[in-house]
């Protein structure tokens, strides 16, 4: 019994090890590529609903907030015209564990990005290899929502 047991778990360890070196290339060789449309979003007042419903969170009328969410660290989403959260891993050339620029320039623009495309659980995922086109912009809503004060946007770092 000794012996069966033994075999087991060498059968076992040797299985989890097995799939833990292939499992990453299995994930790798997932990812597509993709060309979406849609606005930069701030994930956490979208999803969470904290800030109200997903039509007051979008657009010129959570503008402010979102910027100060990025800025926080907050990760930013693209909301894509067929209503499709992608949340943003990496912009091209861009440290994903800091403050972006970039992030912070095209917050709540509405953009045209090409990347790679991931799905895990359920959630969209998009390392985003270019912005190939920046409309701004275009969801002028803060007559209905109002607006936060310019000196309340962050600054560059």
């Amino acid at each position: 019994m000794q012996n069966v047991k033994a075999i087991f778990s060498l059968v076992s360890v040797s299985l989890i090890l097995m799939v833990a070196i292939i499992s990453p290339s299995i994930a790798a060789s997932t990812a597509k590529p993709v060309e979406i449309k849609g606005e930069i979003i701030d994930t956490w007042c979208y999803l969470s609903g904290v800030m109200g419903g997903p039509d007051a969170v979008i657009g010129t009328a959570h503008h402010t907030c979102a910027l100060w969410c990025a800025a926080g660290g907050i990760p930013v989403g693209v909301l894509a015209e067929d209503g499709t959260i992608y949340m943003v891993l990496k912009l091209k050339g861009e440290d994903p564990l800091a403050q972006s620029d970039t992030v912070m320039e095209i917050q709540s623009n509405k953009i045209t990005a090409k990347g790679m495309h991931y799905l895990r659980d359920g959630v969209n995922y998009i390392v985003v290899e270019n912005v190939i086109a920046n409309e701004g912009i275009t969801n002028r809503n803060h007559e209905d929502y109002g607006v936060v004060p310019p000196f309340a946007i962050p600054k560059k770092k």
